[in-house]
């Protein structure tokens, strides 16, 4: 986690859990020549609207006035995770067994770097995840260190393994 965004987690979790919301993800990026400080929150039953962003996007805009944190001019964005949340806490991954997820790897885990499946097991060392090569079912243990990124992702198919 960068310096920026370490910051920003101290001033936003207390306003998040005022509201009884999940901090899900933060992220300080820059997209040409604009930056952009994106905070994610959810509810812990999941569904957030409009208002509750806007109560958080208000009151962290408060405490970034005072700290200035930021040397450089961004644009402040509070969503929602969406239908495709990050997975990233030991919680998003227990919440998530069952559900249908993309995981990227570092390197390649029988010879695949991207897999879309389902979640069937997470520990503390590793993930499993079951999906289908053509007709056949396959499922993979991929390490934990090796996840370079990880989300839920939407089934389109009418088939579920």
């Amino acid at each position: 986690m960068s310096k920026v965004t370490s910051i920003i987690e101290e001033l936003v979790t207390p306003i998040v859990e005022e509201l009884d919301l999940e901090l899900v993800d933060i992220e300080f990026v820059k997209e040409g020549r604009d930056w952009f400080l994106r905070i994610y929150v959810d509810t812990p039953e999941g569904g957030i609207d409009i208002l509750q962003c806007a109560q958080v996007s208000e009151r962290l805009s408060e405490k970034l006035d005072e700290n200035d944190p930021i040397e450089q001019n961004y644009y402040l964005e509070v969503s929602s995770p969406g239908a495709e949340r990050p997975l990233k806490k030991q919680q998003d991954f227990e919440k998530a067994i069952g559900s249908y997820i993309y995981v990227k790897t570092y390197e390649p885990v029988k010879d695949l770097k991207e897999f879309y499946g389902y979640l069937r097991a997470y520990t503390d060392e590793y993930l499993e995840i079951e999906f289908r090569i053509k007709t056949r079912k396959v499922t993979v243990q991929i390490e934990k260190e090796k996840i370079a990124q990880a989300r839920l992702a939407i089934d389109f198919s009418d088939k579920q393994i």
